[in-house]
This record gives C-alpha cells, structure tokens and sequence, in this order.
C-alpha cells in the first residue's frame, strides 16, 4: 500500500552515512538544514529531505538500487522507473526500504543552469553552486539557511513560520537583504513575512 502518511524518517546522521560516498554534491533540506545551522533540535521533524541537483538524479536512483523510490508531484506517487529522468514537474522522490516499510526520507531535486542553481518558483532567482550549502564540524553538508527559508515561504505552515523567527536572529545582515528581496520579487504584492524579515533588517541597521 501507498500511505503518504506513513513515515519513519532516517535520522540525518544515517542519511549522511547513507550519501556520504556518493561523490556528487548532496545537502540535509527543510527544517533540519536549519537545526544543523543553528546547532540544536528546534522542533519534532516528521520527515527527513535530501536536496540533489536535478541532473544527478539517476546517480542517485543506482546508488539507492535496493531502495524503494516514488516519483511525486504532491499530491500523487507512482514507482520511479529505472533510468527514467524526471523533469519538472516531478520535483521530488520519497524514499522506503520495502514495500512494508514506512517512508525514509525524501529527495527535492534542484534545477540548475551550468553552474547556477534555478529556484523553481521565479527562475530569475538563482546563484552558485558552490554557494548553495554549508556544512556541520562532523562534514555533513546541508542547504544553506536563507534559501531553505526562501522555499518555505511558499506554504502557509505554523512551523514554516517557527522556523523563520528561530533562524533570523542567527542570520548575517547580507543573507537577510536576500531573503527579502526574494521575497519582493516572488510575491510583489506582499507576503506575510516581510514585516517580520524587514523588521529584522531594521534593527540590524540600527546595532
């Protein structure tokens, strides 16, 4: 059966062990990017994401070879077929071990333009690579903190907005300027956080 609801999450420090030789570039996403960055658990996570670039997909799909893997577009699963490449508008895989077994982690996929990473929801967003992540002392690498909050901007969810008064006061100024200027682009009629994020903004101008 497919229970979309049916989770089990891996721990991170599995999922690292899990990529660690994978030898293509692999980030922790969602909330636990942000606990690593921060360094400390800040809520209960009901799932564990993998951000890949898009075009590393079928690496990954043989590397997880005895792995079960859904494509999904959310709402909507269906087994990935070996060696199918998957373009948008699939833009994630969720992962399980057997057919029984609840879902392990989940895997976002990254669009990227020669050395340039493409946020999917304003294209005109974009930047490095190389500048997409950082990293924990132990070497696990995870999505840097201002664009992990750039995608969660898009829902409307309780703990997205925990996790964005949590992270801010932990923000450099340049990183925060960012933010909100995404946030102006994607959503030129507003938004919900920029009074929180300009308000930020403020008073590090005044320290």
């Amino acid at each position: 059966m497919i229970d979309p609801d049916n989770w089990g999450p891996l721990p991170v420090d599995e999922v690292a062990r899990l990529f660690k030789d994978l030898g293509i570039p692999w980030w922790i996403a969602g909330g636990w990017a942000l606990d690593l960055y921060l360094g400390k658990v800040g809520r209960e996570h009901i799932d564990t994401d993998v951000l890949i670039l898009r075009n590393d997909q079928l690496v990954v799909q043989e590397h997880l070879s005895d792995w079960k893997l859904f494509k999904t577009k959310q709402p909507g699963l269906a087994p990935w077929p070996n060696g199918e490449y998957l373009n948008q508008p699939v833009n994630s895989i969720w992962v399980r071990q057997d057919d029984d077994s609840p879902w392990s982690f989940e895997i976002m996929l990254m669009n990227t333009e020669q050395d340039r990473w493409v946020y999917r929801r304003l294209p005109s967003i974009r930047g490095r690579i190389s500048d997409m992540g950082l990293s924990t002392d132990s070497g696990i690498p995870y999505i840097a903190p201002e664009i992990q909050l750039l995608y969660k901007s898009g829902t409307k969810r309780d703990k997205d907005r925990f996790d964005l008064e949590r992270t801010l006061p932990h923000l450099p100024a340049d990183k925060i300027t960012w933010l909100l200027e995404c946030l102006r682009q994607q959503y030129p009629s507003g938004h919900e956080w920029m009074d929180c994020i300009e308000g930020w903004s403020k008073k590090l101008e005044t320290t």
